[in-house]
Parts: C-alpha cells; sequence; structure tokens
C-alpha cells in the first residue's frame, strides 16, 4: 500500500468515528432534554394528584345535592332533566379536552380519534376544544362540527377558576336554547397507568349516572328537605357550582393522564437513547481498535522492510 493510499484510507477512518463522535453528542444531548422533561412531567402529575384530591369532596358533595334537587317532584319539568323535551333543530356540544403540545404517545391521539367519530355521526355539533393540539387538529378538519374560534383555553395548569369560565359560558348558551346538549370528552387512566377516553355527557343531567334512587326511595329525604324560594331557582343555582367542579375534575383528570403518558413516552426515549449509546460506543470502539491495529501492522511492516534493506546493504546484496 502507498503512502497516498494509507493516507487516504486514515483519512476515512477518522472521517467515520469522527461521524459516530457527532451522533453520540447528539443522542446523549437529545437524552439529557427527555430525562429533563420527564422529571418535569413527575412534578406536575404528583401536583395535579394533590388537586385532584382536593376537588374531589367537594364535587360529591354537589353531586349529592344535585340527586336530592332532581328527586324532588318540583324538578320533574326542569330543562336540566334528560327527560326533558328535547330539541332537534339545536346543535349539541362537544368539548374535547387535549394536550397543547404532543411528545405524549398516543394520548392526543386517542381523544381526537374519538371526537372525529362523534362528530361525523351528528347532523349538527359546535366543538369547544380545550388545547393546542385538538384546536390545531380541528382547524384542519372539513367535517360537520364547527370549532369554536372564540373559545381560547390552555390545557396546561388546569384552576377551578377557569373551570368556572367554561361552565358558565356553556350553561349562558344552554340556557339561551343555541345548544341541546352538552358532552365532555377527556382521557383517564386506571391505576397501572392505562389511559382511555371517557365520554360523558354533562348536560342535560341523567339520574341513572348520578346513582340517583326511585322518587320513593327518596320521598322521605324529599319531606325533610325543603327548597327556598323555589326547587328550580336552588338548580339553577346550583347547576353553574356543580358544571364547573365537574369540568375542573376533567381538566384536572386530563391533564394527570397528559403528565403520565409524557413520563411513559420519555422513559421509553431514554430506554431507546441508552440501546443505541451503547450500540454506537460499541462501533466506535471497535473502529477506533481497527484503527490502531492497522497503524500497528503498517509500523511493523515497515520495520521489517527496513531490518530486510540493512541485512542486503550489509551483504552487498542489490536492493530493488
Amino acid at each position: 500500500m502507498s503512502k497516498t493510499d494509507r493516507t487516504q484510507r486514515k483519512r476515512e477512518e477518522l472521517a467515520s468515528t469522527g461521524e459516530i463522535k457527532s451522533r453520540i453528542n447528539s443522542v446523549n444531548n437529545t437524552r439529557k432534554i427527555t430525562n429533563a422533561m420527564y422529571l418535569i412531567s413527575s412534578t406536575k402529575l404528583q401536583k395535579a394528584k394533590q388537586q385532584q384530591s382536593n376537588n374531589e369532596p367537594y364535587f360529591k358533595m354537589l353531586k349529592g345535592e344535585i340527586r336530592e334537587i332532581l328527586a324532588h317532584s318540583d324538578a320533574k319539568k326542569s330543562r336540566y332533566r334528560k327527560d326533558r323535551i328535547m330539541r332537534s333543530d339545536l346543535e349539541d356540544a362537544l368539548v374535547v379536552i387535549t394536550a397543547d403540545k404532543g411528545l405524549a404517545g398516543s394520548y392526543n391521539h386517542n381523544v381526537l380519534k374519538r371526537a372525529d367519530e362523534i362528530v361525523m355521526k351528528k347532523e349538527k355539533c359546535r366543538i369547544y376544544c380545550v388545547g393546542e393540539y385538538g384546536k390545531r387538529h380541528f382547524e384542519k378538519k372539513k367535517g360537520h362540527g364547527i370549532l369554536d374560534e372564540e373559545f381560547h383555553y390552555t390545557a396546561q395548569d388546569p384552576t377551578f377558576h377557569r373551570a368556572r369560565a367554561i361552565a358558565g359560558g356553556l350553561l349562558d348558551l344552554y340556557d339561551a336554547d343555541e345548544i341541546d346538549e352538552i358532552t365532555i370528552l377527556y382521557s383517564r387512566h386506571n391505576n397501572y397507568g392505562d389511559a382511555f377516553v371517557v365520554e360523558e355527557k354533562i348536560l342535560p343531567l341523567d339520574e341513572e349516572e348520578l346513582a340517583v334512587e326511585s322518587v320513593k326511595e327518596m320521598e322521605a329525604e324529599e319531606s325533610a328537605m325543603p327548597f327556598f324560594p323555589s326547587v328550580d331557582s336552588v338548580l339553577e343555582t346550583i347547576i353553574e357550582h356543580y358544571l364547573a367542579s365537574y369540568i375542573y375534575g376533567a381538566l384536572l383528570e386530563s391533564y394527570v393522564s397528559e403528565q403520565n403518558a409524557r413520563m411513559n413516552a420519555m422513559s421509553s426515549a431514554n430506554r431507546n437513547a441508552d440501546l443505541l449509546l451503547d450500540d454506537l460506543n460499541v462501533r466506535f470502539n471497535r473502529m477506533r481498535q481497527a484503527g490502531i491495529t492497522q497503524e500497528i501492522t503498517e509500523v511493523a511492516a515497515g520495520a521489517r522492510s527496513q531490518k530486510k534493506k540493512k541485512k542486503k546493504e550489509k551483504e552487498g546484496t542489490p536492493v530493488e
């Protein structure tokens, strides 16, 4: 091998090892980001779970009050009941809760897939999207649903104030006979960390979903629980608090699921990065070792050649 060929080969080896070294550094930097995102999501998850725990007693209390009110005979004709007169000429409202960004596995995809199925089945549907990811999705879609462009709410850091604003706006539309029913779509995860999509109708109120006993079983409580100034006025007052608490719980549940999904995605990314780094380090070490071995071989071959040359010169043999 000529000196020019050896130089060219060494340059190619250095380029290959340099590329691998650059890729190792790139994977290490990416792994730092994914690990940081995992830790951030873990912190947000614990905070959201604590908020969930704080909201649960309040929601259960309101749910119990709603049960008692709906069981009252004077509430049978309330416009908030499921068995009221339905109006087919009105639109249905669909509240879709997604994340503001991706990098959370199939979290957003599952919710939006179910939302598309619901919208395609409805003749008239108005979409209220919480989270920028879902909003961008529906802006691109051309279906039966109409996205409310003025409904701007982020999915990050859910607050009761935000839930109250959403509930108040939807209730105003419901009371003004602009929408017929309100359905909410969000993600929930179980104790094993598996996420699933939840679809629930929050208005009109369904006695069965509220676990209301029969009217006869509630008559004793009804007589012992008077409502002033009337059942309708009490229900109108408490319904907004109930919806706000319900939506707040859904926002928190969805936020917890998002952080859990992002933690799983980042954990998977970290594992893949570790496997990739192991493979790249092995390839880098093998290539470097091959280069060192080649250099030693070339030096040894050169030394032997020089030794033979000197021996021939000493013996007086012509050197080719």
